[in-house]
């Protein structure tokens, strides 16, 4: 099918209500500049729409192969996170890995666990920051209006989706189909996670903080020189991370006396889990500020796309008072200037060293509906 210009088409159509012109037109408004496509216009068979149940291997099959044109843009939802989690925290859920496709094009998919008449995305809040589905570009709409009637069918009865963003395709397009239905949503605020657009250089982010800012993180950072010889190094090579991701247990246990309880046998090993599964992806990126030639502090970081997340920390409270913790973080800013990133997610909560360095706050909803 040729690309036209929405002129040339316009011209050829006949009058059309202004229900029938919202629905013609609600799958374009997601789209880029220059890829509108006449096809997309034709009219749509319900038969030529298909729900398959796939598994963690066969959607981790679909993230590998280009062909797809599904957009990965939430790291907790990537296939072998997923997986990892569901290893180590399942429990009783039955995981429901669904995916749309329309003819032979795979348009979506969706991580569910299933309980009762209760579908949730896959993960929890303690260790996935935020949720969502995956979806081709400017298929969000049409994916949730054949993957709610499917869930039906099987007898779910509630929807119960969180935490997603504000920007998030459940946020967009789920609610407004349920909408369209009237079917009861109650979505409520829950977090926000926050984020930094990062500058070309390191003075110029330097430079968009405040006077008082720029002025303590120099100090620190001259205090810190001073203090000992510093090394900062990253470990991502898979046959390194076990020894490694040992280190930063020990040093979040150290931190404080909430993250030693919040760090359990089980989240110790799904973190052991995690880092091993995003090293051979080439996706992590532990950090560790050394002292001396000893770990002070260790920032694990993902970085996916063009984004750096920091996922959590841990420093030696011994080296308190030359601000180990705060430093590290802003070691792995600099890092992520110099390699060209354009974002960096500090991720879930409202800690004021985010604001300070410059985090923006990005709205997280819990998103309940009852589609009976």
């Amino acid at each position: 099918m040729p690309l036209v210009t929405g002129h040339e088409w316009l011209s050829d159509c006949l009058f059309f209500s202004q229900q029938q012109e919202a629905k013609i037109f609600e799958p374009l408004i997601a789209l880029e500049p220059g890829t509108f496509d006449a096809e997309m216009l034709m009219p749509v068979n319900p038969e030529d729409f298909t729900v398959t149940q796939e598994t963690f291997d066969s959607i981790h099959a679909c993230w590998r192969d280009a062909r797809h044109a599904l957009k990965w843009d939430c790291l907790f939802v990537l296939p072998g996170w997923l997986k990892v989690w569901w290893d180590q925290f399942a429990g009783n859920q039955k995981a429901y890995l669904c995916a749309v496709r329309h003819q032979d094009e795979l348009i979506g998919i969706a991580p569910l666990m299933l309980n009762e008449k209760t579908a949730r995305l896959i993960g929890d809040p303690d260790v996935c920051d935020f949720l969502d589905v995956i979806t081709a570009p400017g298929n969000g709409r049409v994916f949730f209006e054949n993957l709610v009637p499917h869930l039906k069918k099987r007898d779910i009865t509630h929807l119960d989706f969180g935490a997603v963003r504000e920007d998030s395709t459940v946020y967009r397009d789920l609610l407004a189909v349920a909408r369209d239905l009237r079917y009861e949503v109650v979505c409520d605020p829950v977090d926000v996670t926050m984020e930094l657009a990062l500058p070309a250089t390191w003075d110029d982010f330097l430079y968009q903080l405040t006077a008082k800012e720029r002025h303590e993180i120099r100090r620190k950072l001259r205090r810190l020189n001073e203090a000992a010889r510093v090394t900062f190094r990253i470990v991502e090579d898979p046959h390194e991370v076990g020894k490694a991701v040992d280190t930063f247990v020990a040093l979040f246990k150290r931190n404080r006396a909430d993250k030693s309880e919040f760090m359990t046998d089980q989240r110790a090993s799904f973190f052991r889990a995690l880092a091993g599964e995003m090293a051979a992806a080439h996706i992590l990126k532990l950090f560790f500020l050394d002292l001396d030639d000893r770990p002070a502090a260790a920032v694990m970081c993902f970085d996916f796309e063009s984004t750096v997340y920091l996922y959590n920390n841990g420093y030696d409270l011994r080296h308190k008072a030359l601000s180990v913790g705060l430093l590290s973080k802003v070691f792995t800013i600099k890092d992520s200037i110099q390699r060209g990133k354009n974002r960096y997610d500090f991720l879930k909560g409202t800690e004021s060293y985010k604001r300070r360095l410059g985090g923006k706050p990005i709205q997280l909803y819990r998103c309940r509906i009852d589609i009976r």
